[in-house]
């Protein structure tokens, strides 16, 4: 009823959203590149929501190609009438991705330099993408625990930035360094949110 009733008094409805997604097996180092690139292009941009909604658009269709991997997933978010309580939303996700396990990458330009080259390949990344946003998308706002479901909240985060709703995009990922492993005690203990697809 109060949502109706804020429609009708011409409020703005934001929303904050959080994905979490979990893709297994030796083929998913790759997307740690697309993920670093993204990174390294936002920090560049200086928080430019075009250039980080580009980002997120590579990181959605890259997640897309790579759904034969996907092993777990779980979102969560919340609905405010306040661009200020949804923004404070915003910065507690935020910390809370940032402070999980190995979710800190290092962009420095020497990080690895003089560091022999093998490298333990990872087999579980977690991306973990956090956007605010204005009006309703019902494919985000339900239960994104199923493939068929992921796949079109992926498609609606695209369409977003396309259409120019999104008002913050913060992308987390685990392991976020090359070399860096995440076992699967680790993602039992700082991930226990997600879901088996």
């Amino acid at each position: 009823m109060s949502n109706l009733f804020n429609k009708m008094i011409g409020r703005t409805r934001y929303v904050v959203f959080r994905l979490f997604l979990h893709l297994g097996g030796g083929e998913v180092a790759p997307i740690l590149g697309v993920l670093n690139s993204a990174g390294r292009d936002a920090i560049d941009a200086d928080g430019d929501l075009e250039v980080l909604g580009e980002g997120l658009v590579e990181i959605s269709q890259t997640l897309l190609q790579y759904d034969e991997y996907w092993l777990s997933a779980a979102n969560e978010g919340d609905v405010f009438w306040s661009e200020g309580e949804a923004g404070d939303y915003v910065n507690e996700l935020f910390t809370d991705s940032a402070e999980r396990y190995l979710s800190e990458p290092d962009y420095s330009s020497d990080s690895g330099l003089n560091e022999p080259l093998s490298i333990p390949v990872t087999r579980n990344v977690i991306v973990m993408i956090t956007v605010a946003y204005e009006g309703e998308v019902p494919e985000l706002e339900t239960d994104l625990s199923n493939v068929q479901g992921l796949k079109e909240g992926l498609k609606a985060l695209i369409n977003l930035h396309y259409k120019h709703r999104l008002k913050a995009i913060q992308v987390h990922f685990s392991p976020a360094q090359l070399g860096d492993e995440l076992t699967s005690d680790q993602l039992l203990q700082y991930y226990p949110e997600l879901i088996p697809l």
